[in-house]
This record gives C-alpha cells, sequence and structure tokens, in this order.
C-alpha cells in the first residue's frame, strides 16, 4: 500500500478497534503484528463484555457503558463489511444473590441503574425460576441485567482484521511504522509502561445453550457461545512460568463451574487455553499520547474488559489521531515511568 497515515503496532483488539475506527474515516492504515492477528489474550475463548456494577459512577464506568450501548452496531458492521459472524450478542446476563445483604444491595443498584444506564439497559432483581439453564440461588432470586452481552474472541479479532483489510488497509508480520504510530502490544507492552500481564486460563465446554444470558457467580463467567459451546473462565495468575500452559488451576475453575452450574456436570471439555491480559496500574486502559516516545501514541491495558471497551476506544484514539481531538479521559492518560 501506498505510505500509511496511521500505523498501529499489534494485532489484538484494541489495535485492530483503532485502526478499523482510521480506516472507516479514511485514512490509509497498516497494522503491523509479529506473531499475527489475535495471537494473545484477543484470541481466548471467554467473550463477555459485562458491565460494572451500576454504583460509585466514574469516568472508566461511563466509558464502558458508552463502549458496550455501541457494540450492536460496531459488531454488525463489521460482519457487513467482511461476511463474518464474530458471536455477538446482547443476551443479557444472571447471577445469584447469596444472602438478604446481596438482595438489599442488588435492589439499591436497580434504583442507580435506572438513572446511570440511562433507560438503555435494565438491572433488576427476580425470582430464580426452575429452567435448566439458571444459576442455583440460596435466595431464590438471582439479578438480571439486559447491558451485558457476548462475543466469541478469536472470530470477533480476526473479522475486524479482514474489516480493515476491506477498507483499504493492511494487516502484516513485518513493516516499518509510517505515518501517526500507534503502540497496541498487550501485556509485554504495558510492563513497559509500568504495567503487568495478568494469566487468565479458561475452558470451551461442548453444551448446547445458544441464545440464553451469560452466568456469573463464583467470580466465573460462563458464556453460552452460538455454536453449541460454552466457555468457563478465568484464573487471575500475577505470577506465572509459562504464559500459554494450562495445569490445576484451570481444573480448579471448571470444577467450580460445575459446583455452582449444574447442568455443565457432563459437558466434555473440548479445548484448554491460557493467557496473559494487559492490566495497568490504575486497571483503566491506557489510551492517548505515549508517554515515552515523543509524537507517538498508545492504546493498551484492555485487561478483562478489552472486547467491551474496543468500540468506543477506536472512536476516541481515531478523534485523536486524525482530527487533533482529545476527548479521552484523564484517568486512561499513561504517565512517563
Amino acid at each position: 500500500m501506498a505510505t500509511a497515515d496511521v500505523t498501529v503496532m499489534g494485532a489484538g483488539i484494541f489495535g485492530l478497534s483503532v485502526a478499523y475506527a482510521c480506516a472507516r474515516r479514511g485514512a490509509r492504515v497498516r497494522v503491523v503484528d509479529p506473531n499475527g492477528v489475535a495471537y494473545g489474550a484477543s484470541g481466548g475463548l471467554v467473550g463477555a463484555l459485562a458491565p460494572h456494577v451500576p454504583e460509585n459512577w466514574n469516568e472508566k464506568k461511563a466509558f464502558q457503558f458508552d463502549s458496550l450501548i455501541m457494540a450492536a452496531e460496531f459488531w454488525a458492521d463489521v460482519e457487513t463489511l467482511t461476511g463474518q459472524k464474530v458471536g455477538y450478542a446482547r443476551s443479557g446476563r444472571l447471577q445469584p444473590l447469596a444472602d438478604g445483604r446481596a438482595v438489599e444491595l442488588a435492589r439499591a443498584r436497580a434504583v442507580t441503574a435506572q438513572e446511570l444506564w440511562q433507560g438503555k439497559a435494565l438491572w433488576e432483581v427476580q425470582p430464580a425460576g426452575e429452567a435448566a439453564w439458571m444459576p442455583p440461588s440460596p435466595t431464590g432470586l438471582v439479578v438480571r441485567d439486559t447491558l451485558s452481552a457476548l462475543i466469541h474472541p478469536r472470530r470477533a479479532t480476526q473479522a475486524l482484521a479482514r474489516a480493515v483489510v476491506a477498507l483499504g488497509g493492511e494487516v502484516t508480520k513485518d513493516a516499518r511504522p509510517e505515518g501517526q504510530v500507534v503502540w497496541a502490544t498487550g501485556w509485554q507492552g504495558i510492563a513497559a509502561l509500568g504495567g503487568a500481564g495478568v494469566k487468565g486460563q479458561a475452558a470451551l465446554l461442548r453444551y448446547a445453550a445458544a441464545g440464553q444470558p451469560q452466568l456469573f457467580a463464583d467470580a466465573l463467567h460462563i458464556i453460552p457461545h452460538g455454536d453449541g459451546t460454552v466457555a468457563v473462565g478465568s484464573t487471575s495468575e500475577r505470577d506465572f512460568d509459562d504464559p500459554l500452559s494450562t495445569d490445576a488451576g484451570l481444573d480448579d475453575v471448571l470444577a467450580r463451574a460445575v459446583a455452582a452450574f449444574p447442568v455443565l456436570a457432563n459437558a466434555p471439555v473440548i479445548e484448554r487455553w491460557a493467557g496473559v491480559r494487559p492490566r495497568s496500574r490504575s486497571r483503566a486502559p491506557y489510551l492517548g499520547r505515549h508517554p515515552e516516545l515523543e509524537g507517538q501514541f498508545v492504546a493498551n491495558g484492555g485487561f478483562k474488559i478489552g472486547f467491551g471497551m474496543a468500540p468506543k476506544v477506536g472512536q476516541v484514539m481515531a478523534d485523536l489521531l486524525l482530527e487533533g481531538r482529545d476527548v479521552i479521559p484523564d484517568g486512561f492518560k499513561a504517565l512517563a515511568g
């Protein structure tokens, strides 16, 4: 291709979202990753696009809310461009309530959600019911929210790369940076900015529950993909030797998943996965001007909510790169050292 207006270093979910948003606005875009598309955490199994609880509102929660609302149109556009399904569904989430205190807190959050979620989604307490795809609840009550969505991470990331190419961009393993340069290099990149990598292990089970809400209990995400599989994850390991190996930590996750959701007891495991997610010091993503590379930029630190944040990450980074308009929250800006 001709000289790039924007070069994105890294073909994970953040890097490709930035590239896609820029290409959508007519920029000549190049994405460079020696490991290929979705090599790291963006090639995982889970794909939970779940909101923070509707209380103690801050810029991170507001940003994520906006992005979750944008997601349906964002991913529909990607599918239209590429003809490739990404597995996106805003099918909601169910969470069991363990005791009276949890019920009281959940009902208070239902009130704040009416304001904070602007009538675009619900958070409500309801009876658990007797359906097979329902988490057992000690109180007989669950939280149901209609903001949570799910996606197939690998398919979505691969489709996003194809969308960049469909818009005239380039995705390659080796090329020199040109134009505006954005660093989106995952956990190794975030570590250089004072963050860290946190390993996660997940599993994919053969179980047909397409169209059902995702489940969440005991810090586990249970995600019913549309292809007859259910993803279960994940661990959070700050110390690890092999970033790509699975071990007894995943065995524990699977045992807890079956204990929390007995419907999965006989579902065969068809894949075990491990990867490392980039986490900044503040747990918010790092977006904007690179603190150590003059004239360059960074988009990193999606950690556990990268896919949920991605549509708006692409939008605000394109605003900055192509228009010089900085609407990135101050708390998302990386500091030198």
